[in-house]
Formats: structure tokens, sequence, C-alpha cells
């Protein structure tokens, strides 16, 4: 049933020597030929991996580069993310060849904009996030408004947050679990509620969540925070057990999705389910307790109009604790409303 969005955890690649941009470029070539791309197209996402992490080195010294799966659909993507902490980033200018902030020759974010099938940059004082999107040239799917950033703490291969994402139609229905804890228990927890999940997506979310909960009983257990959104009636439902973060952007002012204490798999009180209506031009954003809530997007010029993957990355490099696995999901639900 429609087009499933699956986990993947975001690989962050450091940036602080040049020596490290032939890295960036191996670990890019790699991981695109192990996904089923061409030599042609495994070449061409090196060389975005090349210019980002070179524009970092020359405009920031230091930063970060994200690397992230797009595990839907039969023909897998690659996300590149370019972070930096820099300031005074002259973005116009950056995407003219021939300019370089370091001196340069420059050919960087001109050349990434033509050869990336997705492209989008936000720069503010905080620094600069440019996004790049990738996919077989014989891909003629559509690319996803949706966007996350997922890392598990100190960079453990197993991830105690979890979710997953269907789209069908006009429909969608988005699932963000935390197990508590972290390390492979917690992945247990998480990994049972979201095979639980991705049975029947669109169940009434009550039933649902109660599905996970006899899925999520043999392990530790975990918060759950569920949100599914029909495009045809403009509406959304959302139900949510423990500390999983959900706000909708758009309107006036942000508005925080309630969730009911307790622990899925383990013990809560019957979870209600909340209806919100008239979300077109909305985003909606779910988040594990490892990111902090104190976040306002409106303190972000312009940031609400980017690419939810340039949003998530935004969320992730202001307001990550640092002592937990963190996930931020972004989705347009414009983009969904067809």
């Amino acid at each position: 049933m429609g087009l499933n969005l699956a986990a993947s955890l975001t690989q962050v690649l450091r940036l602080d020597d040049v020596s490290q941009v032939g890295h960036a470029r191996r670990v890019v070539q790699k991981l695109a030929e192990q996904h089923g791309f061409a030599t042609a197209d495994a070449g061409r996402a090196a060389l975005v991996a090349t210019e980002l992490a070179s524009n970092v080195l020359k405009h920031a010294q230091r930063g970060e580069l994200h690397l992230r799966v797009l595990a839907h659909g039969s023909q897998p993507g690659i996300e590149l993310i370019a972070v930096d902490r820099a300031h005074g980033f002259d973005l116009p200018s950056c995407l003219v060849d021939g300019y370089s902030t370091g001196g340069t020759q420059g050919i960087g974010l001109g050349a990434v904009s033509r050869l990336a099938q997705v492209f989008d940059v936000h720069a503010d004082a905080q620094g600069a996030v440019v996004l790049a999107r990738l996919y077989r040239q014989d891909d003629q799917g559509k690319d996803v408004r949706v966007g996350v950033s997922q890392h598990s703490l100190h960079d453990d291969p197993a991830c105690g947050d979890s979710w997953h994402v269907t789209l069908d139609g006009q429909r969608v229905s988005a699932l963000v679990v935390d197990g508590l804890g972290h390390g492979e228990e917690a992945e247990r927890a998480a990994r049972a509620g979201v095979d639980a999940f991705v049975q029947a997506p669109f169940t009434p979310p009550q039933q649902l969540l109660g599905e996970l909960h006899h899925a999520m009983g043999g392990t530790r257990g975990g918060a759950v925070a569920i949100a599914q959104y029909d495009g045809e009636r403009d509406s959304l439902a959302f139900i949510g057990i423990g500390n999983i973060g959900a706000t909708l952007v758009g309107g006036d002012r942000p508005r925080g999705l309630a969730s009911h204490p307790g622990i899925v798999g383990g013990q809560y009180r019957k979870g209600q389910v909340f209806d919100y209506a008239h979300l077109k031009g909305h985003l909606l954003v779910m988040f594990s307790d490892g990111l902090q809530t104190r976040w306002n997007l409106q303190t972000y010029p312009g940031l609400a109009h980017r690419h939810p993957a340039v949003i998530a990355a935004v969320l992730h490099r202001d307001f990550c604790r640092g002592r937990d696995d963190v996930t931020v999901l972004v989705i347009d639900l414009e983009a969904v409303h067809g």
C-alpha cells in the first residue's frame, strides 16, 4: 500500500581538514554503488560530496557532512547535507560559478545545484545548511518532501529511536518511537513498534497504538507518537504516549500536539486521539526527547519554506541535547495535500 519511507540513520562525516574531502568522496561513491547507482550516477554523487565538503572547509574551516539513504521505493536515493557554523555566508554569491569565499576556484554550490535532482540551502547567523538529494538518472519518481535527521548517541551502531512514514494518495501516516534508554535493547523495542506499525499504518490511531503496545510487550517499551493526515479532508489525527514531541507549524503560531504519560509496551492509561483541521500549508514536526523543545521556526526567517530535510538539519544543529539518541521528522503537509 502506498509508498513506505523506512528509517535510515544519518551518518556524520566530520570536516576539519582538507584530507577529509577525499574521504567524503570515497564514502559517498561507495554508498551510491551499494544502493544500485550506475558508475556515472555514483560519480555524480561523489562529485557533489567533494564540492560540499570543499565548500565547508573554504568558508567555515570546519563542519559536517550528513549522509542518509533515501530508503523508499525500488530505487533508493542518497541525501547529502553540509552543515557548518560559519558567520557571514554570502549565499547568492556562492551560487555563482567562479566565486569563492576562500580565494580558490569556487565551482562548488553552482555545480551542486545542477548535479543534484534536489538542491536547497538555508543560511543564518549560526551558519549554513546545504541539501543535495541524488537519484539515479533513470528514476522518474517524485522527490518526497519529508525530512529526517536521526542520530544515535555517540554514533552507536544501535539506535533506540526509529520512525516510519507511509504515503497513500493524499493520506500520510507517520510514526516516531523512542525505545527506553539507548543501545541494542532500546533499538529492539523501537523496531518491534515499527514492525507492528507497517502492517496496517492507516488503522484508526487508538487501535494502532494498542497493536504497538502488544508488539512491544516483550521489550523494555518506549514512547510512541502516531500522526495520520488526510489531505482530502485536510485533517490530522494524533495520539502520543511518552515524551515524543510534535508541533504543527503554520498559521499565526505553532501548535504543540499533546501526548499522555506512560510507556508503550509497559503501562499507560488509555491514549486519547486529538484532531486538527485546516492544515493546508502547515509543517508537521515530530521529534524524540534527544531534541530540546524550546525551538521556534519563526525565529529563522524563511526556514519554514525550505525543504523539510533542511529544516530537520537546522533543528538538529541548534537544539540537539547531545546526551541521547535524537530524531527530527519534518513533513510538508502541503505537498501531501496535492
